[in-house]
């Protein structure tokens, strides 16, 4: 069964419509099978829909997924290890050090989309640490 969005040509009613195919709607269109809920107008047509995207199905086994998530426990174990923590200041940071302001130092905190879109268009390297199931708990 397939799904559309309908539209009454007649007085721009809109309604749904299950089919078995594409083919079929036509059809019953052309014959004058299908009809406005509100006016019984047989002009109908296809309305504009949002495209039904599927996501990709995971194919890891949950032996890969545990790697990876050790994987990402382990980077983030490095990088507060090795890190000075600066908290919110992380773009005024990182801007210091990176034009000289401040000694040259790893340093991780939160920043904003939008402060590292800023940091990425002055050239800037700033990675996101993946937030982990414990750091919610």
């Amino acid at each position: 069964m397939i799904h559309f969005a309908l539209r009454c040509e007649a007085a721009a009613h809109d309604f749904d419509g299950w089919f078995r195919s594409g083919e079929d709607f036509e059809g019953q269109v052309s014959r004058g099978l299908v009809t406005c809920p509100v006016c019984g107008s047989t002009e109908i047509a296809k309305a504009l829909m949002r495209p039904a995207v599927s996501g990709t199905r995971d194919e890891r086994s949950p032996a890969e997924a545990s790697r990876m998530m050790a994987a990402l426990r382990a980077m983030s174990r490095e990088v507060r290890a090795n890190a000075d923590y600066v908290g919110p200041a992380f773009a005024e940071e990182a801007r210091k050090i990176h034009y000289g302001e401040a000694d040259e130092r790893r340093i991780y905190g939160e920043a904003s989309p939008v402060e590292v879109k800023g940091l990425m268009e002055e050239g800037i390297a700033a990675l996101p640490l993946p937030p982990l199931p414990e750091d919610k708990n």
